[in-house]
This record gives C-alpha cells, structure tokens and sequence, in this order.
C-alpha cells in the first residue's frame, strides 16, 4: 500500500492540534487505534498497512509536537515483535490484539533479566521504564537467547511507578521474581529472538529521535512566536539582532537533524550504531533548543504559566530513554575508528 510521508503528517496534525498540549491518554490512545497508526510497520500479509519506518517516524515526530501521553511508541515495538515471532502459539489472534488497542508494552532501557532453562523457563530481574504499565495487559521481554510475553498480573510479577519531572509519560519499573513463562506466550528463541531485540533497539532510537525533532520545532515555532509579540524599548523582540542570530543558530541545527533523520530512516541498511546516532544528535539538538527557548521567554520560561518548560522536561527524559547521550557517542565514535582505521 502507497501512502505518501506528507499524508500521514497532515493526518496526525490534524487528529491532534498543535495547540492542545499533553493530550489526555484517555482519548489519544483510542483515537490511534482508530487511526490505523498500529498498523504501519505490520506486513501487508499479515493484515498491516506494510510502511517503512519512515512512515511511524513521522507519526512519533507529529506528537512530540504536542507531548503526546499516548505509548505509541512501545506498541509498534510490540506489534514488530509479534510480526517476527516464530514460535508465538495463535500469531494472527496477538497481532489483531496488538493492533486494536490492546496494549503490549516494553521497556526503554536496557534490562538485566537472568533466564533459568529446567524444564520451564523462568525469569528473574528487572524492566526498567516501561510505559503505562497501568493500561498494557502484557510486556514484552527481551533478554539473552529469549522473547516472550509476560502478562502484567502473573503471579511473580510487580510493577512499581517511577516518579518523573516529566508528567507527559507514565513510566514503570517491572520486577520479575521466578516468574516462569507459559510456553504459548514465548515469541522466539536464540538467533531469532536476538534479531528482533536487535531491531526493536534500533526502532526505538528512530522512534525517540523522531519525538524529540517534533518537540524541537514545536519549541522552537512557539518561542519565535513569542519573540514577535513581546515588546521591549515599543520593539518586538524578533527585531534585535542577536535575538534574530539565536534563533536562525538554533533552527539550523534542527533541519540539520531532521535531514539526518529522515535519510536513515528510508535506509534498511542503517546498523543499529547508525540509528543510534540519529538519536544522540536529535536528543542534543532538542536540548539545545529548550535550553535556549527558556532563556528566550525570559523568567516565564521555567513556570508554569508559559509551556515552554514540559517541551525542556520531555527533552530531558530523551535523552536518557534508548540509552544516554554519553553511551551512543561512544559507540558511534568507536565505529567511526573502526571504520576508518
């Protein structure tokens, strides 16, 4: 199916406005159910819409717009997982599931989950930051030579919320202590479950980069907006010169980003290093943004009365989901000395 980037974009604004910030979960997820978004990367044989990833980057990009509270990003990391599940018993019957509302959630950052293999397999560790745990009937686990699904409310499961500066998202920490998984709920094993942690780690960072790139021009737009309504000396501020050098400073390094985000994320080649470091760039140049944009707003930045500060506290989350700032330029500069020596 052919759908063109620039109609989904139009779609999504349009679903959710760019001046209704923070959408309630409530309402959002139903309506992205609705809006066939969980369908995009789900092969055309397998009752999806068959997207590249370019086509859920624009969605993610589209809500960051408005800090969506939605968990469509650890969805259509469930969604892909069951459309690679080798061993899943009743396939089709989790992907209309997963598709139609019903959350599977997963956590965005790394895990250490120990597997015990004797007879039954049992699990034994932690999920940090998994979203809306509270909404998802299962999680979806990845660890070593294992994928499989583990319903929130087995027994030898708890789920413990984090508290977050940033009130856009809901974030949870799932202890697993013994839990031993049914058989009919494991995805994939070996090879095949390592292929799609790897994949879902490399989407996850598109998924991010393309959230914190919304976030950065919605940010950026409101504070150019700002600077040509407020007056100082009968002048809006847009007219002083260094305020106007700040700004062309700032949405350089945005398109720059954004260049860079959608060349990889038309690339099925792209390593999960390159993704990576479309995430650490993105997340660094949103930072910059609402970092300046505070300063922009004068003292309003940073209360309550002006909403420039949730775009700075979901920029600071960014940064750290998918794994830090500091861990990708690492491996990206590894790569490059690989590469180059």
């Amino acid at each position: 199916m052919s759908i063109d980037r620039s109609e989904l974009h139009d779609a999504a604004q349009k679903a959710f406005p760019a001046d209704q910030l923070k959408p309630a979960r409530e309402t959002s997820w139903p309506l992205i159910a609705e809006m066939g978004w969980l369908l995009l990367p789900l092969p055309e044989d397998a009752g999806g819409l068959g997207l590249g990833r370019d086509s859920s980057a624009a969605i993610h990009f589209e809500l960051g717009k408005v800090l969506s509270t939605a968990p469509l990003i650890p969805a259509l990391l469930a969604v892909q997982a069951l459309a690679a599940a080798d061993e899943l018993a009743d396939q089709a019957s989790w992907i209309e599931r997963a598709t139609t509302g019903e959350l599977i959630t997963t956590n965005l950052l790394p895990a250490a989950v120990e597997v015990t293999n004797s007879g039954s397999i049992v699990l034994s560790g932690t999920l940090p930051c998994v979203p809306d745990a509270d909404l998802a009937s299962h999680v979806l686990v990845l660890t070593k030579g294992l994928a499989a699904l583990v319903p929130l409310d087995a027994t030898g499961v708890t789920v413990t919320e984090r508290k977050l500066w940033d009130e856009s998202r809901r974030l949870f920490d799932v202890a697993l202590s013994n839990h031993q998984v049914v058989p009919q709920l494991v995805v994939a094993r070996g090879e095949a479950a390592h292929a799609i942690a790897e994949r879902l780690h490399g989407e996850l960072q598109l998924a991010l980069a393309a959230d914190s790139l919304g976030g950065a021009v919605a940010a950026l737009e409101m504070t150019i907006e700002y600077l040509k309504t407020r007056k100082q000396f009968e002048r809006p501020l847009a007219m002083f010169q260094a305020l106007k050098h700040r700004v062309a400073d700032l949405k350089t390094r945005v398109v720059a980003a954004e260049a860079l985000l959608w060349k990889r994320a038309v690339e099925e080649e792209a390593s999960l290093v390159d993704l990576g470091a479309v995430k650490a760039l993105a997340t660094d140049v949103y930072r910059l943004v609402v970092e300046e944009a505070i300063q922009l707003h004068g003292g309003i930045g940073l209360t309550e009365e002006h909403p420039i500060h949730l775009f700075m506290k979901r920029a600071m989350l960014n940064l750290q989901l998918g794994e830090s700032l500091d861990t990708w330029r690492e491996r990206v500069g590894r790569q490059a000395l690989a590469t180059f020596a």
